[in-house]
């Protein structure tokens, strides 16, 4: 019954639809956020440059703790 409500909650990456939101996901994380999300928050909304780079960053190590859990968890061979 338990496998049921983990399912139910969105948990399962047996899925081709979840499987490859996560990986795009994962991708956009790691690439598109430390170099276009800090630019668009450094010049387009005039934010300082230290904490743009400081969340850009932090959306580089959130896309690395994806990606590892991706890989264990075998979506990504």
């Amino acid at each position: 019954m338990s496998e049921k409500i983990e399912k139910s909650r969105g948990s399962d990456l047996s899925s081709k639809f979840w499987r490859t939101f996560f990986i795009l996901i994962t991708a956009v994380l790691i690439f598109a956020g430390p170099t276009y999300f800090v630019l668009v928050l450094w010049r387009g909304l005039d934010l300082d440059y230290i904490l743009s780079m400081a969340f850009g960053f932090s959306m580089f190590i959130v896309g690395l703790v994806l990606l590892v859990s991706l890989i264990k968890k075998k979506s990504i061979t």
